[in-house]
């Protein structure tokens, strides 16, 4: 999906569930990374690559490190919209940086960066990102992506 409004050039939408919340109806902190996680396998989706056919090709991705904000909460039945957009683009990782709102009044309600990192399915040693997938993330980005040899 394209987001609209100034929220980035993909946005997830999903809706908080009793399963989210805890008892006073608020999203559990956790499960905003579980969003957020979401929202980076629907951008690869989105760009033709699904992790199940990558797995085969002996491709992961991992969180290396992970960095939230939280600002305001999210409430049981709320309709979210979540970003996931590259920022940088290495040898053999990328950051993503994500934001989740309240679609209803666009409220920013969490924030944050993510490094994930590209290993072998079979030992979990880094590995290059395929070019195919770097292009696909270097074109929908924009200029705002970037390579840094080295990785």
């Amino acid at each position: 999906m394209r987001a609209q409004n100034g929220v980035g050039s993909f946005a997830h939408r999903c809706r908080v569930y009793y399963e989210d919340t805890d008892a006073g109806g608020v999203v559990y902190y956790v499960n905003y990374l579980k969003f957020m996680e979401r929202a980076r396998t629907e951008r690869l989706r989105e760009l033709g690559f699904v992790q199940s056919v990558l797995a085969r090709e002996n491709l992961l991705f991992v969180v290396h490190s992970s960095e939230a904000s939280y600002r305001v909460p999210a409430r049981l039945d709320d309709e979210l919209l979540v970003t996931a957009q590259v920022i940088e683009l290495n040898r053999a990782s990328l950051r993503f940086k994500q934001q989740v709102w309240r679609e209803a009044d666009m409220t920013l309600l969490c924030e944050g960066q993510f490094l994930v990192a590209c290993v072998r399915a079979d030992t979990f040693k880094p590995r290059a990102i395929p070019e195919a997938l770097r292009a696909a993330f270097a074109a929908a980005d924009g200029p705002g992506t970037h390579s840094i040899a080295g990785d």
